[in-house]
């Protein structure tokens, strides 16, 4: 989907946006009440294997992320365009997405039929979001050197995983600061590394901002898949910390210069 210009004034639909912001929060919550307690229950008592059950229960997420993705945009919440998208979703792939808005999770989860993430691990506490986390088998990014262990065993078993390495959301004007666990992750891992690179213009839902902290423009997301990162470059050239520590500086200059930042 391709943004048109907006006109830098509030009259750019800005009290509609609101009220559209609003209803997309209350269909988030509402949404994952009803795959907590109506869809992933049915979901996951079908019969089947444990992994088919998995994928059941995440096809439905991306169904439902996806769903809410097509209600912002249509409803002139916000404009977006997703370029490479049809590259993500490979076996043993970790995608890397640095993290300037709150639903870019959305975003990646609705456009990546089955993949698995890492998530806040005080998203386990929030009521609806809780099910759709454990029954999708999502990993909890706790900090413990068994998260790393999970996280690069289900790379080895060909899932795609989704990786925020900065752990929370950008602060907006600076360069993202990527943690060395997604690096660890790919090196112990994955088979291929696959940078997204996402900008929002202007800046919206960024870190400690409240929701109705409308732009007085509506908001442009871009996610762009930039190329392939082979992990066995870096992990056959140095012991496991060198070359993690070298793979996430790597990554941390890719990242400026294709941000502009």
């Amino acid at each position: 989907m391709i943004a048109t210009a907006a006109p830098n004034r509030r009259t750019d639909a800005w009290a509609w946006r609101f009220i559209g912001t609003a209803l997309s929060f209350a269909l988030f919550g509402i949404g994952g009440m009803v795959l907590r307690v109506l869809v992933l229950p049915v979901l996951c008592h079908w019969p089947g294997l444990p992994e088919a059950r998995r994928f059941r229960a995440r096809r439905a997420i991306c169904k439902a992320f996806w769903a809410h993705v097509q209600f912002m945009a249509r409803t002139g919440v916000l404009n977006y365009r997703f370029d490479g998208v049809e590259r993500l979703g490979r076996p043993g792939q970790v995608i890397i997405a640095n993290h300037p808005s709150l639903i870019d999770v959305v975003f990646l989860i609705g456009h990546v039929r089955d993949a698995n993430c890492v998530v806040k691990h005080k998203l386990w506490k929030n009521p609806c979001m809780h099910g759709p986390i454990v029954t999708a088998q999502y990993i909890s990014n706790n900090g413990s050197a068994e998260m790393l262990d999970i996280a690069a065993s289900v790379l080895q078993k060909g899932e795609t995983l989704i990786v925020f390495p900065e752990g929370t959301r950008t602060t907006p004007g600076q360069p993202p600061e990527f943690h060395r666990g997604a690096a660890a992750i790919a090196l112990r891992g994955a088979r291929i590394v696959t940078p997204v690179y996402i900008s929002v213009t202007p800046t919206t839902l960024t870190k400690a901002e409240p929701w109705y902290r409308i732009p007085l423009r509506r908001p442009y997301f871009s996610l762009r898949v930039g190329e392939d990162i082979d992990p066995g470059a870096f992990r056959d050239a140095a012991p496991m910390p060198i070359a993690s520590r070298r793979l996430n500086d790597h990554l941390h200059r890719l990242y400026q210069r294709e941000l502009g930042l």
